[in-house]
């Protein structure tokens, strides 16, 4: 539930300073971006910190080096984040980033099935309707720079 948090609380504060005249951040999509920039900041971290242990836990058994796998999502997160606050890179990490959370989505069905985790929002349906709400979010901004692309 804390990456949702974060995602609408900056999301929230940034679309409020762009509203109060901040003129960078008046496109909702800079918003969004900055809102994802946080979110994947804290779970990139949560790779290397507070939550490793439980992140390898939820590599299916099939899945070989496990904490090899956690640590290169946790770099690629990092990494995508640092992309989303560059507009020349934005488009490409929110692209990259809309890839891996499909490509993770498979340990969060492991450890649902399997409970690994047992907080209600790491149940199958909730986890599943965050994940779509953030590759709404990443596919959001990707759209609407490919929109915006083709009218210039």
């Amino acid at each position: 539930m804390a990456p949702l948090v974060i995602l609408v609380a900056v999301t929230l504060a940034l679309l409020t300073a762009g509203a109060l005249g901040v003129q960078r951040l008046r496109p909702w999509p800079v918003a969004v971006r900055g809102g994802l920039a946080a979110m994947f900041t804290a779970t990139g971290i949560s790779h290397f910190v507070g939550m490793r242990d439980v992140l390898i836990s939820m590599v299916p058994p099939e899945v070989l080096a496990p904490g090899f796998w956690v640590t290169a999502t946790g770099v690629l997160e990092l990494a995508g984040a640092a992309g989303l606050l560059w507009n020349r890179t934005a488009v490409w990490a929110a692209g990259c980033l809309s890839a891996l959370l499909v490509a993770l989505f498979p340990a969060n069905v492991y450890a649902a099935r399997n409970h690994v985790l047992t907080a209600w929002d790491d149940q199958l349906w909730p986890r599943t309707m965050m994940q779509i709400l953030f590759l709404a979010a990443t596919l959001g901004v990707v759209v609407h720079h490919l929109k915006h692309r083709a009218r210039v």
